[in-house]
């Protein structure tokens, strides 16, 4: 399993960025994908997941502002993110819903940086 996130960087609130990540695992459109997010000195959270039948779902603080979506054939999730606020900074990672096992611990893939300066 390998899951690459990237698209991130420096921008200011009220912003724009699209993430992308790029998850090689088998099976990848009968699973169900998230965006995780780890701010500063925070627990990594589930901040959007979208279901294998494409069914979305989001926390409130990003509810109206991101937006999730899967490509099947190329083994993708994006995560197009508007009106940023400083807040929404941190590492953002993707990963299944509930995250992938491996050898008894979450594994989590490359992640990709989003600052938002105020």
């Amino acid at each position: 399993v390998q899951l690459q996130a990237s698209g991130g960087g420096l921008v200011q609130a009220g912003g724009s960025l699209r993430l992308s990540c790029s998850a090689s695992i088998s099976s990848f459109s009968m699973r169900d994908m998230g965006w995780y997010r780890q701010g500063p000195g925070k627990q990594r959270e589930l901040v959007a997941r979208m279901s294998r039948s494409g069914m979305p779902n989001y926390i409130d603080s990003v509810e109206g502002r991101f937006t999730i979506s899967r490509d099947n054939a190329k083994n993708t999730v994006y995560l197009q993110m508007n009106s940023l606020k400083p807040e929404d900074t941190g590492v953002y990672y993707c990963n299944l819903d509930p995250p992938y096992i491996q050898r008894g611990r979450p594994y989590w893939g490359q992640g990709t940086q989003v600052t938002v300066s105020s």
